[in-house]
């Protein structure tokens, strides 16, 4: 079985737009601090979010056993890391969720070797592929940026 590691914010959930809407909205850098520590991710921790219907790919994934499926995910904060947690255990009773520090790589939380990542973000899809692992690039648009690129997660299914 192959690891396979699913990005959070951008492939399960379109959180990124929200949050980038309500920043402006409220005159925060996209990159300030204090905005991620304040902002209430239950409201956009929502089904309505899901990306081309992520929670059923997740779960025919699961039942393939092809893969041992985690969820690795960038947190700002503890109440943010615990708000995911809790909206994948919503859907999800045994699937590793694997929380990175904003300000860290995901390379340096888990090991990376021959093991595949799914992720909206080019910038963690080089370093995945720079130490060992297979990047993945989620696009709804089906822009790869040079990686192998897929727009639904149940794609993996026909990949490996």
């Amino acid at each position: 079985m192959k690891n396979l590691y699913i990005d959070f914010d951008g492939v399960i959930l379109d959180t990124i737009t929200v949050l980038y809407e309500e920043a402006k909205r409220q005159e925060y850098e996209i990159d300030d601090a204090e905005f991620y520590e304040k902002f209430n991710y239950k409201c956009i921790l929502k089904d309505k979010y899901i990306i081309n219907d992520s929670i059923n790919c997740i779960q025919k994934l699961i039942d393939s056993n092809k893969f041992n499926i985690g969820i690795l995910t960038h947190c700002h904060s503890m109440k943010e890391a615990a708000d995911k947690v809790k909206y994948i255990r919503k859907h999800f009773e045994d699937i590793t969720v694997i929380v990175c520090p904003k300000s860290i790589s995901k390379t340096k939380i888990i090991h990376t070797k021959d093991a595949i990542l799914v992720d909206d973000y080019a910038g963690n899809l080089r370093e995945w592929e720079a130490e060992g692992g297979i990047p993945v690039r989620f696009s709804t648009k089906l822009n790869g940026k040079g990686f192998p690129v897929i727009d639904r997660l149940d794609s993996l299914l026909e990949m490996f």
